[in-house]
């Protein structure tokens, strides 16, 4: 046999093993990452950049334990049903070795099934609902962003010193609007005793009917209002509130409001003197949020949005875990991500051993017109660890794992 031949054939056939094996075994780690970015592109759009800068930064160190990060990205149309095909389709076809992400409340909770069933790790990066990880909870789910109720729990003490008797309330009608609401009526019922809720409108999801929400919060004539919308239906309401003079002289305590994916867009409408939870990316001065955003503006030419701390941070919140684990095996994974702590842009963060809950936090302050332009003024950070429940009372919520 002709020597050359020989060694062709011996090269051919190794070329051909090497096609044959997966991927994860050559040195690649793959994220499954499922997203609602055509319908909520404000807060999805800088998320995404966040994660592409952390997998670059990884990735230029060596990877993780020796191999790289690759993410994989697709859209769940804001639908449950389709963030669980498209999971399916990540795991089976893409051979994804975790999975990450989700933006709205109900595709979150339909991904933390369907971990639950599959007996895979996954990520919920931003979805608020309590459910994910109290009475929906299990072990193959873990959380990043602080919950509805540790940012309205870090809201309540500042609604409080208001001393404001009858209290209206907006909020979109879905899990996330109503966990708010849920939370934020018990907890200021248990600081102010004799408050009352006079009123409370409801609209669908990006279906508000802005004049007519307005009108009917302020015939009720509220000393005070609480409101949880967000994204284009917040920018409607401030612009119908602004023009009804709903907001004059009442105060206003709002959730995400301070986020610069919906402060932004409200440009010189932006509301003076509402409580918010927020990003004031322009005035935190600590080194880690530094190095952070000098790398994303290098990169970007562009400022960081709250989704981009988010992103950034469950990329190197995956990279931890599988360190930690030295494997991407689930369970060794859920293993290694009990009381995991890593380094963010908001400074260290664990996930709780209780309810698989991190312990990020947000910054609480007061928005501001500024020459037609929306900021946050007087704010300070609020560590997530200090607005949890006690661990008797997660028990009670989450079933055993």
């Amino acid at each position: 046999m002709n020597p050359l031949r020989h060694v062709f054939c011996a090269a051919s056939v190794v070329t051909l093993a090497s096609a044959l094996v997966p991927a994860h075994a050559q040195g690649v780690i793959k994220i499954g990452e499922i997203n609602s970015y055509k319908a909520q592109p404000a807060f999805l759009e800088p998320y995404k950049k966040g994660m592409e800068l952390a997998v670059d930064e990884i990735n230029a160190k060596g990877g993780v334990n020796g191999k790289k990060l690759e993410l994989i990205s697709r859209d769940d149309n804001a639908n449950p049903g389709d963030a669980v095909r498209v999971a399916e389709e990540l795991i089976s076809r893409e051979k994804v070795d975790v999975l990450a992400g989700a933006f709205l409340s109900n595709t979150g909770l339909a991904l933390t099934d369907f971990a639950k069933q599959k007996k895979f790790f996954y990520l919920a990066a931003e979805p608020l609902t309590d459910k994910i990880v109290w009475s929906n909870g299990n072990k193959y789910t873990y959380r990043l962003r602080p919950s509805t109720y540790m940012q309205v729990a870090m809201l309540v003490p500042e609604a409080a010193k208001l001393k404001k008797k009858r209290w209206a309330i907006v909020y979109p009608n879905y899990e996330y609007g109503q966990s708010s609401v849920a939370t934020f009526k018990t907890l200021l019922k248990a600081a102010q005793p004799d408050v009352e809720f006079v009123a409370e409108q409801a609209p669908p999801l990006g279906k508000v009917d802005a004049g007519s929400v307005a009108q009917a919060l302020a015939d009720a004539k509220p000393d005070a209002i609480f409101n949880v919308l967000f994204g284009a239906d917040l920018s409607k309401f401030v612009r119908e509130g602004n023009t009804r003079g709903l907001f004059k002289d009442r105060e206003v305590v709002s959730v995400l409001t301070g986020e610069p994916e919906y402060l932004d867009p409200l440009k010189d409408e932006a509301p003076n003197g509402w409580i918010v939870t927020g990003y004031p990316w322009y005035g935190v001065k600590t080194a880690e949020h530094k190095a952070f955003n000098d790398a994303y503006q290098a990169k970007f030419k562009d400022y960081p949005r709250l989704g981009s701390v988010v992103g950034y941070s469950a990329i190197y919140s995956i990279a931890a875990g599988v360190k930690k684990a030295g494997s991407t095996d689930t369970e060794k994974l859920v293993a290694a991500f009990k009381g995991l702590q890593l380094d963010t842009p908001f400074g260290k963060i664990s996930y709780r051993a209780q309810d698989n809950q991190s312990t990020m936090g947000a910054y609480v302050g007061k928005t501001k017109n500024d020459g037609g332009k929306g900021v946050m003024v007087d704010y300070v950070y609020l560590d997530g660890a200090k607005f949890q429940p006690t661990d008797e009372e997660v028990k009670k919520m989450r079933p055993a794992d």
